[in-house]
């Protein structure tokens, strides 16, 4: 049985980041597992007056905050805490999987194809590619059950960084 105590579920808070949330909530739940839900405040480029470039948030801190509130596990035996950070999606997920050294990161997938992956870049790609531990993926829209344990072969990892 894989050793799994804390699982980082990094959100866009996209409707595609929802299955993969409820899987995170299943396998937290199973392996009794600590969920770390978090968002990544990505900096926008700002041309003060003066002519320095400045980062800023995209996104209000009190509005993000309020979003990652909503995130409730649907069992209470999932001890679950929450995250806000600053930069871009996937060095502050990577920056963040280092600090905590979750045993698994759950998260969703867009599953952009062609010109708008190439334009985008796959947030999870790089995530997979260079992160401390297995990375599960899963792609938006696809019902995951959770009223039932989530069988081992289902909790094995898609990708793993290496």
């Amino acid at each position: 049985m894989l050793a799994i105590h804390r699982i980082l579920y990094p959100t866009d808070f996209s409707d595609e980041a929802g299955p993969a949330f409820t899987l995170a909530c299943a396998l937290a739940r199973d392996y009794g597992a600590e969920l770390v839900v978090m968002h990544a405040r990505t900096p926008e480029l700002f041309i003060a007056p003066e002519g320095v470039a400045v980062m800023t948030p995209d996104d209000d801190e009190a509005t993000a905050r309020a979003q990652l509130a909503r995130y409730q596990p649907p069992d209470p035996r999932v001890r679950m805490t929450r995250r806000l950070v600053e930069g871009y999606a996937a060095e502050a997920i990577l920056k963040l999987a280092e600090e905590l050294k979750p045993d698994l990161i759950v998260m969703g997938t867009h599953g952009r194809t062609g010109l708008t992956r190439v334009l985008m870049g796959s947030v999870a790609e790089q995530v997979v590619r260079r992160a401390p531990c297995p990375v599960t993926t899963v792609r938006g829209r696809q019902p995951v059950p959770v009223d039932e344990p989530v069988p081992v072969a289902a909790a094995v990892p898609v990708g793993a960084c290496g």
